[in-house]
């Protein structure tokens, strides 16, 4: 199990972390993020596709649910954020999820009895205006190596 904390002091340091991770990202990669309106979820997966080498323009999919993009990976963009709170919808996600691209789940606790448990869950929340906490957990030892090349300084 592998926990920390990272701290974002702007809108610009949350896509660098994103794209951190997206360079290290490999298939079947989730990425499962909560946190409050505006605390930088579309932010942190703008980053992460860019980390991809996704050119598209990215934006929240808060009314398609599901946006694909191709980069080096497959880049599967899911926003929870409509669905019913039970989440028991069968969309189909788990498809993706376990495919062969990289995915990031917005508001992932609505679907959380869904999610494979192979994931790294990372929950931002405001510190103040421009500062974020990042929480990032993970039970998985493949993100091991990942996360101390992350949280080098």
């Amino acid at each position: 199990m592998t926990q920390f904390q990272l701290w974002s002091r702007s809108t610009e340091d949350t896509l660098m972390i994103g794209e951190r991770l997206g360079h290290m990202a490999e298939a079947g990669d989730l990425f499962a993020l909560d946190g409050d309106l505006g605390a930088g979820k579309t932010h942190f997966s703008k980053g992460l596709a860019k980390g991809l080498g996704v050119q598209a323009m990215v934006n929240s999919p808060t009314f398609t649910i599901l946006k694909v993009y191709n980069g080096r990976l497959p880049f599967y963009h899911i926003d929870a954020y409509r669905l019913d709170e039970d989440g028991e919808e069968d969309l189909g996600l788990l498809e993706y999820m376990e495919g062969e691209g990289v995915t990031v789940v917005e508001w992932a606790s609505i679907l959380r009895t869904q999610l494979p448990k192979n994931r790294i869950d990372i929950t931002l929340k405001h510190v103040d205006d421009h500062v974020r906490k990042l929480d990032v957990y993970s039970n998985h030892d493949r993100y091991e190596p990942v996360f101390k090349e992350l949280t080098k300084r």
